[in-house]
């Protein structure tokens, strides 16, 4: 496949998305794209880069390497972090253990213990504090300095969180304590991770950023020094990149790394295509990722990871443990349950002949001939039918129900599933998902997409060229980028518009530098100021483009009644100011295919369960631009296969995307 747009003086770009199975690779040369995948290694993901690398035969000298990494993602969820001081002010100390007060089993009187982020011991106070508006209270004394290197002598700590209150308006003690830390401690500073209000939120992410610092730090430091010569960048959760020299130090902005590039890549291949209203369903071996991105992509900054806030700007998605390798079982009262665990990498899925036993949404798909058993990942792997029918005839029989019943069953379940998630991030937001085409990628994501698309009520959807490494992609097409924020409130009506508008210029200011340290070109550097906002008296915020104090509060009322049905006539209260700065993305462009043949057929046929007759098999790579055929039919290619039921068509637009629309009824088209 041909790409233009970018001359060989540009060298090789390299994408690679470490994700639970597969890692995934996505070279580009200046003029063409090749693709790759391997298992992932999950006790070490370098070893499956540099497999990958060696398989691809990509020279080191000249590669530029975007990694999306799962690293600091499962140290947080597997609890896998160093052994992390936190200093606060005095009387603060359990500021992490309390939190929010909020019980997740609100009726369970007696319920289970939940490790405290902080053992107590860890905790540390000092005297010194600001008041909310800024002015000293207690000043920081040399006892204070004593007390603490006392502390952290006796305890070892290997990182340190400073979080004291309101250090985002004066950042001057936590920046003195710092000065006094050894040089070998993982320093962590909460005006500098998260320069914000709210203590608990402004706690979690400076106490994760230490907590899991030294381990990311670590790693990438090991990678870039086992990719030498080729340089190394990392994708952020909000969706650009950043040196790897720099992420070891923002560990807590690379937890949505990988589905990052995923919506990156969604979003690109959308306006290729001209598609800019996108669902995005993002469905890889482990979980499924879904997301609403409608002309750009939307960040959140309420975030969660495992059972704590993350309120660090992040893509706005929602992920649930749905995957093609989530485990099918039979619960105690006789329902049919599919995940949240996953048969993972190793040993996968029983077909991958690994040694699994458990039945999988992949061994389902196998069953009822959905998934070609010579064809996975273009014949470099083949599939075991035999163990995949044995690991589904025992949920069946568990079920008291036929092989093909069962495996239909595995299906549903697992669909339901994610076109809940779908809901979650578009109906329950006050979005029609009618409206919008549903973008699918992952590897397993073709396969279940028009049934989504279906249970959503939507007649689009969207797969896109190479789909089953689409984060991969998204890493290449990300530019560098950086999320500045501060904290400033008061009723936006009564702030003076330049002071605000000065106040968004130092944002600007303090991002533009750190991308110029990087060596982005100063007039490739864009900022975008936007401004979290809520009506008084509110705890939640809507983030809105800053256009102005009077354009800028009537978005928020209509914003407001679009997410919540109502709008209000309080005041409107500035909470947190934003600034976005990118520089230019990688100049990548898909080059228009060539026209279908006349009368071109379908490579081959297969039997697929429910279909009375034998279902067409077409060959991805030998379908050209405007190629037009209906449902059943399966779409094979390397790394993804797409199923096209009846009543659906798809119709191969100029730039092998795969557009596939549900036919109306007859009713409806009278």
């Amino acid at each position: 496949m041909q790409v233009a747009g970018q001359d060989q003086s540009h060298g090789l770009w390299l994408g690679v998305d470490t994700g639970g199975t597969f890692t995934d690779f996505v070279l580009f040369d200046g003029a063409a794209l090749r693709i790759h995948k391997v298992l992932s290694t999950p006790h070490d993901p370098a070893l499956a880069i540099l497999r990958g690398i060696r398989e691809l035969g990509v020279p080191l000298d000249g590669l530029q390497v975007v990694h999306g990494s799962t690293v600091a993602t499962n140290a947080v969820l597997e609890r896998k972090g160093v052994r992390t001081a936190y200093i606060t002010n005095q009387g603060l100390a359990d500021v992490l253990t309390i939190g929010r007060q909020a019980r997740r089993e609100l009726y369970n009187l007696q319920p289970e213990p939940q490790l405290l982020p902080v053992p107590r011991e860890l905790c540390l106070e000092v005297a010194a504090r600001f008041a909310a508006d800024g002015s000293r209270v207690m000043p920081l004394g040399l006892n204070d300095r004593e007390t603490l290197l006392a502390q952290l002598a006796a305890l070892q700590p290997q990182a340190v969180a400073i979080n004291l209150l309101f250090s985002f308006l004066d950042a001057a003690d936590e920046e003195r304590i710092e000065s006094w830390l050894p040089d070998d401690l993982y320093v962590s500073r909460s005006s500098a991770v998260l320069p914000e209000y709210r203590e608990y939120e402004r706690g979690i992410a400076t106490w994760l950023n230490a907590w899991i610092g030294p381990l990311v730090a670590g790693y990438l430091r090991r990678l870039n020094r086992q990719l030498q010569p080729a340089r190394l960048t990392v994708m952020q959760s909000a969706g650009g990149t950043v040196s790897a020299a720099v992420a070891g130090d923002m560990a807590v902005r690379l937890l949505l790394s990988g589905p990052a590039g995923g919506l990156m890549g969604a979003r690109f291949i959308g306006r290729q295509s001209g598609h800019t209203r996108l669902l995005s369903f993002d469905m890889g071996g482990t979980s499924t990722d879904v997301a609403l991105i409608e002309g750009d992509i939307r960040l959140t900054s309420e975030g969660r990871i495992g059972p704590w806030p993350v309120a660090v700007p992040m893509v706005d998605m929602h992920t649930i443990g749905a995957g093609g390798g989530s485990i099918a079982t039979v619960d105690d009262g006789g329902l049919l349950q599919v995940g949240p665990e996953s048969a993972g990498a190793d040993p996968g899925p029983a077909c991958y002949g690994r040694g699994g036993r458990q039945a999988t949404v992949t061994d389902a798909n196998l069953v009822l001939g959905r998934l070609q058993p010579q064809a996975f990942l273009g014949g470099a792997m083949t599939l075991d039918v035999a163990a995949a029918h044995q690991s589904v005839l025992r949920v069946a029989r568990t079920l008291g129900m036929e092989l093909e019943t069962a495996a239909e069953g595995i299906i549903a379940v697992a669909n339901e599933h994610m076109a809940q998630a779908l809901r979650v991030i578009s109906v329950q937001r006050g979005v029609d998902p009618r409206h919008h085409v549903l973008v699918s990628f992952g590897g397993a994501g073709g396969l279940h997409v028009c049934a989504l698309a279906e249970a959503l009520g939507m007649r689009h959807a969207l797969v896109p060229l190479q789909a089953g490494v689409l984060s991969a992609l998204g890493m290449l097409v990300a530019p560098r980028a950086r999320q500045m924020s501060r904290t400033l409130t008061g009723v936006l009506a009564a702030l003076p518009a330049e002071s605000l508008q000065r106040h968004l210029e130092a944002l600007a200011e303090a991002g533009r530098a750190e991308l110029l340290s990087e060596g982005v070109p100063a007039d490739e550097i864009d900022a975008e100021f936007s401004m979290d906002l809520r009506y008084r008296g509110q705890s939640s915020t809507l983030t809105l483009e800053w256009q102005g104090i009077t354009p800028t509060e009537t978005a928020f009322h209509r914003a407001h009644e679009q997410r919540y049905g109502h709008r209000l006539t309080t005041p409107v209260e500035l909470v947190n100011l934003r600034c976005s700065l990118h520089g230019a993305p990688p100049p990548i462009h898909m080059p228009e295919l060539p026209p279908a043949q006349p009368g071109a057929v379908a490579a081959g046929s297969t039997r697929v369960s429910g279909c009375a007759a034998a279902v067409p098999v077409w060959h991805r790579p030998a379908l050209g631009a405007g190629q037009l055929f209906a449902g059943p039919a399966l779409v094979t290619e390397t790394v993804a296969t797409s199923w096209l039921p009846a009543g659906w068509h798809c119709e191969v637009d100029a730039l092998g995307n795969l557009l596939l629309e549900r036919d109306l009824p007859e009713e409806a088209d009278s």
